[in-house]
């Protein structure tokens, strides 16, 4: 590989987007493959400063500030660290990007989801992922496994019909976006599901 392959992982709280990123980064790893994994918001030292506001749900921000927030999250994220291990031919494995933008600021926020598109082609149009895990499950089951993790924050605190319209919105940017989105049963198995993305992501590797 010259450029590296740059693989997102999306769904709503609770569906096990984490878990299956780290163990896929870790499957590559073993294998001998450059990998790199990563998340938004937080994992630069500017990022972890507004990803304590971002999730602080003390802290009442309007929907376009959080926007911004991300936006400039973002930013700093793919100068930082994105884009160097792309160049360097790393596989970059990242727990949410621009899709998250769109479905909770966009679909359920009420921005303007035609700005958002415009700002993210503007600004980071050479970033958009090569693939796309989207981990679906409902509501209820995602915000029961939080609960039971005791996750407390901005979004975890919201309502479960705020986190239907985020599942909602996934599933209709999955329709927009079919080649690049690979779409799971976020209720099978952890050992299931993480096969199923480990073949996915190697027939793109191959």
């Amino acid at each position: 590989m010259n450029r590296g392959i740059f693989i997102t992982f999306e769904g709503i709280e609770g569906s096990g987007k984490t878990t299956q990123g780290r163990l896929l980064a870790q499957t590559l790893k073993n294998e001998g493959f450059k990998v790199f994994y990563t998340y938004e918001p937080g994992d630069t030292l500017a990022g972890r400063y507004i990803r304590e506001i971002l999730l602080n749900s003390e802290i009442k921000i309007t929907p376009l500030c959080e926007l911004l927030l991300y936006f400039a999250d973002r930013a700093q994220h793919i100068e930082e660290k994105i884009k160097p291990h792309l160049e360097a031919g790393f596989i970059v494995i990242c727990d949410r990007f621009t899709d998250s933008t769109i479905v909770y600021q966009g679909y359920v926020r009420g921005i303007s989801i035609d700005l958002i598109e415009e700002l993210n082609k503007k600004l980071f149009s050479q970033f958009i992922p090569d693939l796309t895990v989207l981990l679906d499950c409902s509501a209820s089951i995602g915000l029961g496994r939080n609960k039971k993790a005791n996750k407390k924050d901005r979004f975890e605190m919201e309502t479960l019909s705020f986190h239907e319209k985020v599942r909602e919105g996934y599933l209709e940017l999955a329709k927009i976006n079919k080649e690049r989105f690979f779409v799971l049963d976020a209720t099978e198995s952890i050992n299931v599901i993480a096969e199923k993305i480990y073949k996915k992501v190697k027939s793109l590797i191959i």
